[in-house]
């Protein structure tokens, strides 16, 4: 039997690692971080334990590299999906809504993220953060930003704080609440995108607990810079 090529060997790791990130998704999703072990994600992947230490060095950042994953996957599928559109407004509220679907979809998983992200070693610099990086900055240039490497963290810093309301335990923030502000600080309409579980336009919702107004010229709007942007015509 001849030796496998380079390319073979090359795509059959790619898959080895891709089966440890969805199995950390699954088991963290299911039983929560603490009770998840390394060892149920290596059975759970049908692999041997000593490939998960091989590709990742710890759990927290096999669990980051595994949201990480899934977020650039909902985000790609949810900008990509039918009918496409070449609004760059559309686009950002898929994007927007991609993400805080993730944390009204699966608050255990996201919970357990956010935690990781806030212990010392921070972001994990991976493949996966990288290609979530890339599609959020292309969502904010076809916004039309003018500032990427401005805009861009300001829209992860705000999706951040979003899901964090979301996912909080005891106080959670509803998520159309949460959209409202977000889409209200970018100028969205409210029927871009997918409105959370059929939500209504977000007059109804009121956000008083943050002083704002239901319209994109409410207070918040005034106090809170608009990301750079280049000019469109509406």
């Amino acid at each position: 039997m001849s030796p496998r090529s380079p390319s073979v060997n090359e795509e059959l790791r790619r898959r080895s690692r891709d089966r440890l990130l969805q199995a950390t998704v699954e088991l963290v999703d299911e039983r929560g971080y603490d009770t998840t072990t390394l060892a149920d994600i290596a059975d759970r992947a049908g692999s041997a334990r000593g490939l998960v230490s091989y590709y990742f060095p710890g759990k927290r950042q096999l669990l980051q590299s595994a949201v990480h994953r899934l977020m650039h996957r909902t985000l790609e599928e949810a900008i990509n999906r039918e009918p496409q559109s070449d609004d760059g407004r559309e686009v950002l509220a898929r994007a927007i809504d991609a993400v805080l679907g993730l944390g009204v979809d699966r608050p255990v998983l996201m919970r357990a993220h956010m935690s990781g992200v806030l212990q010392a070693e921070g972001f994990v610099q991976c493949p996966e953060q990288q290609r979530l990086a890339a599609l959020l900055g292309e969502a904010v240039q076809r916004y039309g930003s003018d500032a990427v490497e401005v805009d861009y963290p300001m829209l992860r810093a705000r999706l951040m704080g979003a899901v964090f309301a979301i996912v909080l335990p005891g106080a959670p923030m509803r998520c159309e609440l949460l959209r409202a502000d977000l889409f209200r600080a970018y100028g969205l309409d409210w029927q871009l995108g997918v409105p959370p579980g059929g939500a209504s336009h977000p007059a109804e919702h009121p956000l008083t607990v943050l002083g704002a107004g239901p319209t994109p010229q409410g207070r918040l709007r005034s106090q809170t810079p608009p990301p750079r942007q280049a000019r469109q015509t509406r």
